[in-house]
């Protein structure tokens, strides 16, 4: 995916904010995505990487270690770092997608699953 900030933070927003009980505002210094008050995804603009609450991360990380990894910081967490550069829309599209599910109640869920 291309790493113009603006285009990917578009891109973000089109693909969350449609999404029931999201909200975006600041998390320290980056712009995060949340749902139910509970942090989904994270954008570290100037590392040009996205942290997204998964459930799945060896799976990612196995398949591309280059675009999905971990430091230690999310060691103890469900997060997962995502390389922006390197992802595809595809691939982000489906892991904020899941994020939000991860973190939705059952009700929005089946508002989201209605529309």
């Amino acid at each position: 995916m291309a790493t113009d900030m603006f285009a990917f933070m578009q891109f973000m927003r089109d693909t969350l904010l449609s999404l029931p009980g999201v909200t975006e505002k600041m998390h320290f210094e980056d712009p995060a995505f949340y749902v139910n008050k509970k942090i989904m995804a994270n954008v570290k603009l100037k590392d040009e990487l996205v942290a997204l609450h998964t459930l799945e991360r060896e799976k990612w990380m196995i398949a591309d270690p280059d675009t999905f990894f971990i430091t230690d910081h999310y060691r103890n967490y469900k997060y997962m770092l995502v390389r922006l550069e390197t992802v595809s829309p595809d691939d982000l599209k489906e892991l904020l997608i899941t994020a939000w599910r991860n973190r939705a109640t059952q009700k929005l869920i089946r508002e989201y699953e209605g529309q």
